[in-house]
């Protein structure tokens, strides 16, 4: 499908739902909230690493998504309005249980060296084991990011995660297209640098090995065996959900290390969101969308 058509389907669709929410229809801002809740999510979870934390902010995100959707006056895509609402909540929140104390990334690079190889009792490449080396991979990934400020890391999700062009970008960050871009290939080249140093996901020269991390991730917390958060509730992986970029940014190519980050799971939201619920049902959103 043509992108150009495909993304003026989605802003005419999500103005359609917000004239309807606006003249009071109650189903069209919960169809609004179910669109866009999952991308809320994932983007949570990149920027905090840890599953429960990203359920919250996404609430406390849809909350105010709900609070302050009559502000929208359609002088952006709404995706990009509300980005920059998730922009502004996640660079002002509190610090949650893996960003209390900021790491850099020879830090991380010292602890990751300190956990020792281990092999699995038995046949290490049984189908169980497989998936914690999976689990294992995602997750040490997941931890790299957090050597980013959140400013970076938010920037690296957006523009080579979710794969925003730099007027999308530059818009949700407040910035302009040139700083967006400057900050982009920094982050990239930080994060990249590191793994292609220690990772050997890629550099098969590098010995840090998923496979042999498996066991001692296990043993210190950071892989749940009982409990696999990246391998559950998926509904696709990110490469193939995003709208590709219209451009390209000249000299740069599509990096095997971005290509693995886009190979990470896609996963739904928490169909609990129970202060969302009570939100909808509040006399305060009843009275400022008149709803019946």
């Amino acid at each position: 499908m043509n992108r150009t058509f495909e993304n003026n389907n989605l802003k005419t669709e999500d103005n359609i739902l917000i004239d309807q929410v606006l003249n009071g229809n109650k189903i069209a801002l919960e169809n609004l909230i179910k669109k866009h809740q999952n991308w809320i999510y994932n983007i949570a979870i990149a920027m905090v690493s840890d599953h429960n934390e990203a359920a919250d902010i996404t609430q406390e995100v849809l909350i105010k998504l709900i609070t302050k959707l009559s502000l929208f006056k359609k002088e952006s895509d709404f995706r990009t309005w509300l980005y920059r609402i998730v922009k502004n909540h996640f660079l002002n929140m509190k610090r949650g249980k893996y960003e209390a104390k900021a790491i850099s990334f020879n830090e991380f690079g010292e602890g990751l060296d300190k956990i020792p190889n281990e092999s699995f009792s038995g046949n290490s490449w049984e189908a169980e084991n497989k998936i914690l080396v999976k689990e294992a991979k995602i997750s040490c990934m997941k931890g790299m990011l957090l050597c980013l400020d959140r400013e970076q890391r938010m920037i690296f999700i957006i523009g080579e995660l979710f794969e925003f062009n730099d007027n999308i970008g530059s818009q949700i960050m407040e910035i302009s297209k040139e700083n967006f871009r400057v900050k982009l290939h920094r982050a990239k080249k930080q994060l990249y640098n590191f793994m292609d140093d220690k990772c050997g996901l890629i550099n098969k020269k590098n010995p840090c090995r998923c496979a042999r991390k498996t066991a001692g991730f296990i043993k210190m917390g950071f892989v749940d065996p009982v409990n696999l958060y990246f391998q559950k509730n998926v509904i696709s992986n990110i490469n193939k959900v995003i709208v590709k970029k219209v451009e390209t940014y000249q000299g740069e190519l599509i990096s095997e290390y971005q290509k693995i980050y886009q190979e990470h799971p896609f996963l739904k939201s928490p169909e609990n969101l129970e202060s969302i619920k009570k939100m909808l049902s509040s006399n305060i959103v009843k009275e400022t969308f008149n709803f019946s």
